[in-house]
């Protein structure tokens, strides 16, 4: 499933100084960047059960944050091709203080509606933030891409300690307001994570690079696009479905609140730490191989969840997941880039993750009402539909290309 639309791009190639540079930054910035997710799934039903009028909507700010990545990843597109990939890194900052701001007041006030609605600016900063991966390619020869693509995501292994420490050693602070001074060290963390990310040198948009390239409707009806987004989109619902649903599936089965973080924390490592080197397998075994290994690992992990419900399969079920989704997040990450020419970039590259995050929010709605009505085992069944349909999907379109 190649695609030879992929153009060189050596005349955006940025000098290896400027490389490393960007890579280095940007890996710093997704650790601090990213622990602002952290935040919100460490905190955001806990907030929700406190502050709803029902314990039905406890869980509704993680789907509005969801919601919000879904939402703003095409205008932060549209920016990035304007105006630049810097232009959006700045929008994004603003977003971050605001979550962080609001969230803050919303504490204080203890009003439920007003956490709801900064959910969405945390929604829009997480949608900015994964576009640093693909930020970090730019002005990268083609065969250094995917290490540039995994290092970056790398950062989240950071990030998945910076969130919890966070949480842990700031929440009673402000011992009348639980969680205020949490959210307004993540609005200080995003501020500083904007002063790293200053130093990032980008090609700047042309009139070449705005004006250039195909229609977008020619781009998306390529096979290998098709099969890529796909392949990043089931990654991400299933690994945010099961993850959203497995900490209260522990504690419906006796286990402690200690084992669940536990199982969490390990879950984010894995889901990460492959990221130093995924890369490399990709440029080794190829994009499309590597998402599927993904896809197959994100599969096994399922049957482990299905095999009992001691605390060791909740935990081997979480680390397979976390490898499952690198592999199948990253390797699809990768296979977009090679659908489309340096000028379509930020278009095909917005529109991915536009379709990965809008499938991520229909899994973050239903995951917790499923759990709540039938239970563990029919969250474990449900998502293996999404694979057997993606594996039909592979096999045709591999027919057809």
């Amino acid at each position: 499933m190649s695609n030879s639309a992929t153009q060189p791009d050596n005349h955006f190639e940025l000098s290896a100084k400027d490389q490393r540079n960007n890579i280095w930054r940007l890996t710093l910035a997704q650790a601090l960047a990213g622990a602002n997710a952290v935040v919100v799934y460490a905190t955001g039903a806990i907030i929700g059960s406190m502050l709803a009028p029902s314990a039905v909507l406890a869980t509704l700010p993680i789907s509005i944050f969801v919601v919000g990545m879904a939402v703003c990843i095409l205008p932060a597109g549209v920016i990035s091709e304007r105006y630049g990939r810097r232009a959006t890194f700045l929008v994004g900052t603003i977003a971050g203080v605001l979550v962080g701001l609001l969230s803050m007041c919303a504490m204080i006030a203890e009003s439920f509606w007003l956490f709801c609605f900064a959910m969405l600016f945390g929604g829009a900063y997480a949608a900015v933030v994964l576009s640093f991966r693909f930020a970090a390619t730019d002005g990268v020869p083609a065969k250094r891409k995917p290490q540039a693509l995994s290092l970056v995501m790398g950062g989240g292994v950071a990030a998945g300690v910076v969130g919890p420490q966070l949480v842990t050693h700031t929440m009673e602070l402000w011992p009348t307001h639980l969680y205020a001074a949490t959210f307004l060290v993540q609005a200080l963390v995003a501020a500083l994570a904007a002063i790293i990310l200053m130093g990032v040198r980008l090609p700047k948009p042309t009139t070449v690079k705005l004006s250039g390239g195909r229609p977008l409707a020619t781009i998306i009806k390529q096979p290998a696009f098709i099969a890529a987004a796909t392949c990043g989109a089931v990654s991400y619902m299933l690994m945010n479905f099961l993850m959203t649903a497995a900490p209260l599936a522990m504690h419906m089965h006796g286990h402690s609140h200690a084992d669940a973080n536990l199982g969490l924390q390990w879950h984010v490592i894995a889901m990460y730490a492959p990221s130093f080197f995924t890369g490399s397998i990709i440029s080794r075994f190829g994009a499309a191989k590597i998402s599927l290994l993904g896809l197959l690992l994100t599969g096994i992990s399922t049957i482990i969840g299905l095999g009992g419900i001691d605390v060791a399969h909740f935990w081997w079920m979480l680390i397979l997941l976390g490898i499952g989704w690198n592999f199948g997040f990253l390797g699809a990450s990768a296979w977009v880039l090679e659908c489309h020419t340096p000028e379509e970039k930020n278009r095909v590259q917005s529109l991915n993750d536009f379709i990965v995050f809008g499938l991520m929010a229909i899994g973050s709605f239903s995951s917790g009402a499923i759990l709540g009505v039938y239970g563990w085992n029919m969250v474990l069944w449900v998502s293996l539909a999404p694979l057997v349909l993606t594996a039909i999907a592979f096999f045709a379109i591999g027919k057809r290309s």
